[in-house]
């Protein structure tokens, strides 16, 4: 016998008051079901979660609600744009913000490190420029043109801090005026936010912006998409206006004005992936095929699924703290990809897809197969 459901209106309106506004738009088309990730793996119906939050049925304990990746696959192709990231990121914080669920542990885990010491590894913070300390890099001073913002993940994690120290390295080289934050700056939220935790991330902005007041930063350079986000779409709800700016924009930039010269030929087959944060998010996809293409004796390849249908690494929107079993991870499924072109390199301008992939290689025993860098790496080699 089928049950009949009560509408929970009170429900669909807390939902609502948290962001999820988007969701009336939907009429249940199901092509966002049909792109999403997910269904490459697994079983996500996105089209029922959103029914069920229209209904004000959801079931807030649920695994569900921690399943989206934010990828924007779905919005792409939705014939009415419906921000489903954003519903998502809603029912999230009625667990988070409103107790109605259950935080996953591993994410609270990361909840906490973020807000006690101000980012989500769990780090001394009096620790994070360490990474820097030996690279001859001064600390921002009002009056430096370019703020370089590395990500948390780049100033503790020893293998995607090299995309940190190659930034450092190639802006010297272009003499470019330049400082690091000190100790004080904390994460800068993004992802943390798109798993429901509002009210932290508007802690964390606040701390930044009040920082980055103080020393007059007019323009923020970074090399996580993540921070390009959020600096640039979410700091201005709270007032923060910057220029910002992409690394892959500005060494495109600084190769096409002659700044950058190669000297050093890099003969590998390299593959890209489009970061979601970058590419879908942001549009920005010629970049970094330009500086590859630029580097000599480097032989460029396409993966299957490019640009805006490239697949998603799986880290974003809190997932990269989420536990995923093998067989079911997204990075997995992209470094096939990757293996069919058998390319020596996949080159990435994200730390999640970094972080990702490498324990996608190390998972499918692929180290000696293939190597993950950021395009940073490769200019600094080429220089």
């Amino acid at each position: 016998m089928t049950e009949i459901q009560t509408p929970l209106k009170e429900t669909t309106d807390i939902i609502i008051d948290e962001g999820g506004e988007a969701l009336k738009l939907c009429y249940q088309c199901g092509l966002c079901t049909g792109v999403c990730p997910w269904n490459r793996l697994t079983s996500f119906m996105v089209r029922k979660v959103i029914h069920k939050a229209q209904m004000g049925l959801v079931d807030f304990e649920s695994d569900e609600i921690w399943r989206c990746f934010g990828c924007k696959a779905c919005v792409d192709r939705c014939p009415r744009g419906v921000e489903i990231p954003y519903v998502m990121r809603a029912l999230r914080r009625v667990v988070m913000e409103v107790g109605a669920g259950i935080v996953p542990h591993s994410l609270r885990i990361t909840e906490k490190n973020t807000s006690a010491v101000g980012n989500p590894l769990g780090e001394p913070p009096d620790k994070r420029m360490d990474w820097a300390k030996d690279l001859g890099v001064k600390t921002f001073a009002r009056g430096t043109e370019i703020l370089y913002f590395p990500c948390c993940y780049q100033t503790y994690d020893p293998p995607t801090r090299k995309a940190a120290v190659a930034t450092v390295n190639i802006l010297k080289k272009a003499n470019v005026d330049f400082g690091i934050p000190d100790n004080n700056v904390v994460c800068c939220g993004e992802s943390i936010r798109k798993a429901g935790a509002e009210s932290l991330w508007q802690r964390l902005t606040k701390t930044n912006i009040a920082i980055f007041t103080e020393l007059g930063v007019k323009k923020i350079l970074v090399t996580s998409p993540h921070c390009y986000h959020t600096f640039k779409d979410e700091y201005p709800e709270l007032g923060g206006n910057y220029e910002i700016v992409h690394l892959s924009e500005y060494l495109a930039e600084l190769i096409k004005e002659g700044r950058l010269k190669f000297s050093k030929p890099l003969v590998k087959k390299v593959t890209y992936h489009d970061s979601c944060c970058l590419g879908r998010w942001q549009g920005i996809y010629d970049e970094h095929r330009q500086i590859l293409a630029s580097i000599p004796g480097l032989e460029f390849a396409e993966m299957r699924d490019t640009r805006e249908y490239a697949l998603c690494c799986g880290g974003c929107a809190g997932r990269l703290w989420l536990e995923t079993k093998k067989g079911e991870r997204p990075s997995e499924l992209r470094l096939e990809q990757v293996f069919e072109l058998e390319a020596d390199i996949l080159a990435v301008s994200c730390p999640y897809c970094m972080a990702n992939f490498n324990d996608g290689i190390i998972s499918m025993g692929k180290t000696e197969v293939v190597e993950i860098k950021d395009i940073a790496e490769l200019v600094a080699e080429a220089l």
